[in-house]
């Protein structure tokens, strides 16, 4: 535990320390997010794959695990065995390790305190202008501008960025597991639309009290949730596109008439759920709002309502598969009456289906918003309140 507080500690400092531009921080937060995720998936990538077809010998992994134990992180794993074989020098060594590791971070976090405070305030960032951003090429409407703001937030925000890469993660990781059984790569797709929406279902904690001067301005709920979905329908098609041409690439169905169509299905369906659950999102995101942390420290956990922000998510999740029911009824038509062979009568109902839901669910958050605007702003500033 001081082994891992320690390292921690130095991590943060060293970054909040050498780290100085906002998208510096940014791309920290999503590198340390992505290595994180990286790093718990690897145990079992390399048990998947090595494992198969050769026999488990636990003398395999005595090498690396005798390297590891005299490692910071290793070794005071192993101080309970060299006590019990009466290891003694090994012990001591071991226990000079923790001992240098921990002086060490300390030193490391002191002088990033002390850098810290010698320059703080004496440097500066020159911010040149760069026009109006996308204001400039959005419709010139009210809509249009909705987008654009929220086009900017999403390119400063590391906290709704990291979702967008997710679906890279989930195509690597079913590559890399899939054994030649090209669904299991296929399936990165449905996986990933479950994450595309998944911050707008709070979409409007994240924008915080920025919401207030658009509530000023008299934006009526309908145009902010059609110029919401504008941007997330544009970011999902092109990561849907993106990512089905690189299935195509890894499975090589692109081969085959029968590949061709079998990945066009699965994209149809990942189209599904990604617009099911973008009309979802907008809907509950005027009513299932729970505190996120704040842009400048998207490390922090966010105060208050705990059992929402673990709850609310899972409301979100579940309520995109019920919106696919209809679908799931046709695919189940299909089965059970024996003409799987059509299953490409699957392609146009997704699409109308995912549709379907995202028209219906931006028109009823919008009203749903129009209704509730006043209590929303109240709420959006109570959670300001709470990243203070």
């Amino acid at each position: 535990v001081i082994t891992v507080v320690s390292f921690s500690k130095m991590v943060i400092n060293a970054a909040t320390t050498l780290v100085r531009s906002n998208r510096g921080k940014n791309l920290f937060y999503i590198i340390v997010m992505i290595t994180f995720v990286a790093i718990c998936y690897v145990p079992s990538i390399t048990l998947n794959s090595s494992m198969e077809g050769i026999e488990f010998s636990i003398d395999t992994f005595a090498a690396p695990a005798a390297i590891f134990a005299w490692t910071p992180f290793g070794a005071a794993f192993q101080l309970p065995f060299d006590v019990l074989h009466g290891s003694w020098g090994p012990l001591i060594g071991r226990l000079a390790v923790l001992a240098l590791s921990w002086v060490l971070c300390f030193m490391a976090s002191t002088w990033c305190l002390r850098h810290e405070r010698l320059v703080s305030g004496s440097q500066s960032v020159a911010v040149s202008a760069k026009g109006i951003g996308a204001f400039s090429w959005m419709p010139d409407s009210v809509s249009g501008a909705v987008s654009a703001r929220l086009f900017t937030y999403l390119k400063r925000d590391p906290r709704q960025g990291l979702m967008f890469a997710f679906p890279v993660i989930f195509l690597i990781l079913m590559a890399f597991q899939s054994h030649g059984i090209t669904p299991v790569v296929w399936s990165a797709l449905p996986m990933s639309a479950m994450f595309f929406s998944i911050t707008e279902s709070n979409g409007l904690a994240y924008d915080g009290r920025g919401l207030t001067m658009q509530v000023i301005s008299g934006v009526s709920g309908v145009a902010d949730r059609l110029g919401r979905v504008r941007i997330y329908v544009g970011v999902i098609l092109t990561y849907l596109v993106a990512l089905t041409i690189a299935c195509f690439v890894v499975t090589g169905d692109w081969r085959t008439p029968d590949g061709i169509l079998m990945g066009v299905t699965f994209a149809a369906g990942a189209t599904c759920l990604a617009f099911c659950g973008l009309g979802l999102a907008e809907v509950v995101s005027c009513v299932l709002m729970y505190p996120v942390p704040s842009m400048e420290k998207p490390f922090a956990t966010p105060q208050g309502r705990a059992v929402a922000q673990g709850f609310f998510p899972l409301v979100y999740l579940l309520g995109m598969f019920v919106l696919a029911v209809p679908s799931g009824l046709v695919a189940v038509v299909l089965a059970v009456a024996g003409q799987w062979d059509m299953y490409w009568v699957l392609i146009p109902v997704f699409l109308l289906n995912g549709v379907g839901f995202l028209a219906l669910g931006s028109w009823l958050g919008g009203k749903l918003m129009d209704a509730r605007m006043l209590s929303i702003v109240s709420t959006l500033d109570s959670f300001a309140s709470l990243q203070k």
